[in-house]
């Protein structure tokens, strides 16, 4: 399998050069900046801000689910040629280190978020009442890879991608550093709003939960049916009886659920609890986001602020 991984690899190393010149004249003295996924892309659209100096590229544009992403040969090229290339750096991510082996760019920055967060990186957890994969002990923890999902991490992260722009295009350091600034205090902003919004709160996730670094940020407890990198979709009578009794002993207005997930779990928990005019509320983990959406205007704080609102 690794002597076909290579030979593929180096196959896209010679598209790549064919490709190379191509490339070069779209973004001509340009830093090019690849980022993996939606809310890194949109960090490092809010530091670059309006500097004509930097071409930034989304690689998952069609809101595919980074657990499930394979690179294509054209995804290769683009990764090759990046001055500065950043993903998330989790188990998701293990195809990034061979992507890397055979690039083009050898003084390219490259960001692993999960390193730029050790420290802070989470272990994915098994709660009260949730459902582990089946097949899989429960004692086999793997690292939690939505580490977007905490303000704290957007703000450290944010600093990291400042910090390799300047160093890639020191002409325009103050304008990074400027941008940068502005960023932060928005987001410490919006921290700020999700401290004195929360004390002492649970909630119900009738779906994978995603969301450990959100809700440990600002002291929120939680049930959920699956961990948030579970490839589980069917919820065990086990499951469902457990969230049913907490929505009824809790009589919450609202379960959650994420932008992708059918409802079919919500709506069967709500339906055994008994509990009457229960809302299904999405939280947004950013996940499926498209590129399509980011030309409509996704923005990572607003969707942040509208995950705060639905917590409300």
């Amino acid at each position: 399998m690794k002597k076909i991984f290579c030979l593929l690899m180096c196959a896209f190393c010679l598209f790549a050069s064919c490709r190379q010149k191509s490339v070069n004249q779209e973004s001509e003295g340009k830093v090019r900046v690849m980022a993996t996924i939606f809310p890194v892309y949109d960090w490092a659209k809010n530091v670059i801000g309006g500097s004509e100096n930097v071409s930034l590229d989304l690689l998952l544009k069609d809101g595919v689910d980074m657990h499930s992403f394979q690179p294509s040969a054209a995804d290769i090229v683009k990764i090759s040629t990046a001055d500065i290339f950043i993903y998330v750096g989790g188990e998701s991510d293990a195809w990034v280190e061979n992507a890397l082996k055979n690039a083009a760019n050898e003084k390219a920055i490259v960001i692993n978020l999960m390193d730029v967060l050790k420290g802070f990186v989470k272990e994915e957890e098994i709660v009260e009442g949730m459902q582990g994969e089946a097949g899989k002990p429960h004692e086999e923890a793997e690292l939690d890879e939505h580490v977007w999902l905490s303000l704290n991490n957007a703000i450290a992260s944010s600093n990291e991608i400042a910090r390799a722009l300047m160093e890639k295009d020191l002409d325009n350091a103050q304008l990074y550093m400027a941008n940068l600034v502005a960023y932060v205090d928005k987001l410490s902003d919006l921290k700020n709003e999700f401290e004195a919004a929360f004390s002492d709160k649970t909630i119900i996730v009738c779906d994978r939960f995603p969301f450990r670094y959100l809700t440990d940020e600002f002291g929120i407890k939680y049930f959920a049916a699956f961990s948030g990198c579970s490839a589980e979709s069917e919820a065990s009578f086990d499951t469902i009886a457990f969230l049913s009794v907490k929505l009824h002993n809790l009589e919450a207005p609202g379960v959650f659920v994420t932008e992708s997930a059918d409802k079919k779990i919500a709506r069967t928990v709500i339906s055994s609890s008994g509990v009457k005019d229960c809302k299904i509320i999405v939280l947004d983990s950013m996940q499926s986001t498209t590129f399509k959406q980011v030309k409509k205007g996704a923005d990572y704080l607003d969707i942040m602020r509208a995950n705060l609102e639905a917590l409300r």
